[in-house]
């Protein structure tokens, strides 16, 4: 072999190296969203039921019919989100199926029990979701990223809660402190979980991160910023943080 041969091998095998190097990034990445997409999807479709279910709890027919309302909301959420993994190739029980686990312990530690506690669940509960997937959201290329902003909202929930919550308060005080505890003890579960699925799921801390996993500096950036989001919905609410 002539030596311009062989610098000819060498860069040939340098590129199909590059291009190797570059699929596997590229995959990576999309692991990365359909990880989120798949997480988001899953949480909008609990979300259905839990509001569902609240719904039955409500002292009023007009409650129920409102709340019922923003339930039917979120099970659309679900759907374009399901269509949209769907469309990207992907099973969409699949790309929830690592999820199920995590969020369904967080609504069996934080079952509400009563009216109130289930609006405060849904609106700060929710609320630090939606906060977590709108920040990780702007690492989407599009559509993806139109779609699950779209999804996060509000279908009138957050105002519908503020205003119950706040005509509790004002007809009875002493409701105020049992939220504001009821309120900690749900960011701090949700918080944990998240964290949780974050470190667990490489591929979504590998997005979160902007690619690498040991960046986990920028993750916990993020939740501080998650808190700060959930102390002013607490003060919408009227509750003490």
């Amino acid at each position: 072999m002539t030596e311009h041969e062989q610098t000819s091998a060498v860069t040939a095998k340098e590129r199909a190296g590059e291009a190797g190097a570059s699929s596997a990034s590229a995959e990576a990445a999309r692991d990365g969203v359909v990880d989120l997409l798949g997480m988001v999807s899953y949480a909008s479709l609990m979300a259905f039921f839990r509001l569902a279910e609240d719904a039955s709890l409500a002292p009023s027919v007009p409650d129920r019919a409102d709340l019922a309302a923003v339930a039917v909301t979120q099970f659309g959420h679900f759907a374009l989100l399901r269509d949209h993994i769907a469309g990207l190739g992907v099973d969409p029980q699949q790309a929830m199926a690592p999820f199920v686990e995590p969020i369904d312990a967080f609504h069996a530690r934080t079952a509400p029990s009563d009216w109130l506690e289930g609006l405060v669940k849904a609106y700060v509960g929710d609320g630090i979701a939606a906060d977590f997937f709108r920040v990780t959201a702007r690492l989407l290329d599009e559509p993806s990223r139109s779609v699950v902003l779209s999804v996060l909202a509000d279908a009138g929930q957050a105002q519908f809660t503020i205003t119950r919550v706040r005509d509790a308060i004002a007809a009875d005080p002493a409701v105020a402190g049992r939220l504001a505890l009821w309120a900690r003890r749900l960011v701090g579960e949700a918080l944990s979980q998240a964290q949780r699925v974050a470190a667990e799921r490489e591929p979504l801390a590998r997005l979160l991160a902007g690619g690498s996993p040991a960046q986990l500096g920028e993750i916990g950036r993020m939740f501080a910023e998650l808190t700060d989001a959930h102390v002013q919905r607490m003060g919408r609410l009227g509750l003490a943080d």
